[in-house]
């Protein structure tokens, strides 16, 4: 835990960030430390409790502390912001850590978020280049990438829609995604006890009724999926290997479109994505960014919020790789239309924001401790 006078100089650099946000035409809202927990379950599954305090209130129900600002602020955009939207805030969030690590579990972020339903390629170089601005003190490195590209290449392959559907769950989990590419492309055998479950015909016939807290019924469609994935071809090694290609790349952004036209080819799902990017990189020059020096990373993003669909960067300060990334943000258009879907009504709006944790910005300038 920092001393309370780091505490007060993170805030006081939090509010100079801010001041800058706002400066720029943002409005400054606030976020409820509580959160109803269950839209946060909603969105993550259980999984989201690894990472978060959860507490229960007598009125409120079950509640997590404040994982980070962009849902709240979602939420509130949805229900009753104006189009197109610039908002400001700063405050603390927390995240709960695996011991003996020295990540904090508390912390400062300042943000800025765009809801923009008209130029949402525009918004994208805005807020990196707001926040390069406001950065470049600090001589940091920024890294992009684009999980729409990734997205796009999945829900092209030539395979069933329950397998897309299984790779695009856990295209967040690199290991859990290679594990399963590897075993719809035939490469990897059937996980321990699906062979097992193959053989069952039907379950109740053998004198089996629950398996944990399955339900015939459940255990019938479970075994009916494992027979259709059974039964449908393997994706092909060229489309593996294109997505390899993708994942792998690591080029200025300058350098990476002819490289992403030439996958395009081959793998014309992601066209659209590329000129996305091609676009972006225009509308980046135009905000005074050197795009023939801007790192892009075709895994990038995909470790972090499981809510980014699109853009994604990063700013790091290079000769301190103990850090975290010093600022972080992307694109989330996916979010709003979960969010946005109440009542019976969807709404939907493309929206990209971006964080910056100023007691990093405080260490890298030598203030944090004075």
């Amino acid at each position: 835990m920092r001393p309370m006078t780091d505490k007060a100089r993170i805030r006081t650099e939090a509010a100079r960030f801010l001041q800058f946000f706002q400066d720029r035409g943002a409005c400054v809202v606030e976020a409820d430390i509580l959160q109803p927990a269950e839209t946060l379950l909603d969105l993550y599954g259980e999984d989201i409790r690894a990472r978060a305090f959860v507490t229960h209130d007598p009125d409120f129900g079950e509640a997590m502390m404040r994982p980070d600002f962009t849902v709240p602020v979602v939420q509130m955009h949805m229900a009753v912001g104006a189009e197109p939207a610039r908002y400001a805030y700063m405050g603390e969030v927390f995240r709960a850590q695996e011991e003996a690590t020295h990540r904090a579990s508390e912390y400062f972020q300042v943000g800025y978020e765009v809801f923009d339903r008209a130029a949402p390629i525009e918004a994208d170089a805005e807020v990196f280049a707001l926040l390069k601005e406001v950065l470049e003190p600090l001589n940091l490195r920024a890294a992009t990438g684009d999980m729409g590209l990734l997205l796009a290449a999945v829900r092209g392959l030539a395979t069933t829609d329950r397998r897309k559907a299984a790779l695009l769950r856990h295209v967040w989990r690199p290991r859990r995604f290679r594990a399963l590419l590897d075993r719809f492309a035939g490469r990897a055998p059937l996980p321990e006890g699906r062979e097992a479950m193959l053989a069952m015909k039907t379950p109740l016939a053998a004198g089996i009724t629950h398996i944990g807290l399955r339900s015939p019924a459940e255990i019938a469609e479970r075994i009916n999926a494992l027979h259709e994935d059974a039964a449908a071809p393997p994706i092909s090694q060229q489309e593996v290997e294109l997505l390899d290609d993708l994942l792998g790349l690591r080029e200025t952004t300058e350098n990476v479109l002819e490289h992403l036209r030439d996958i395009a080819v081959d793998m014309p799902a992601i066209a659209d994505a590329v000129d996305r990017l091609e676009m972006r990189a225009e509308a980046l020059t135009k905000h005074g960014v050197d795009v023939g020096t801007l790192d892009f990373e075709g895994s990038y993003g995909r470790t972090s919020m499981e809510y980014y669909d699109g853009f994604v960067f990063g700013f790091y300060a290079e000769n301190r790789p103990d850090l975290p990334p010093v600022a972080t943000g992307g694109r989330y258009d996916a979010l709003t239309r979960v969010l946005g879907n109440q009542n019976g009504e969807r709404r939907d709006i493309p929206a990209v924001g971006g964080v910056i944790r100023p007691e990093l910005t405080l260490e890298l300038t030598g203030e944090a401790a004075q």
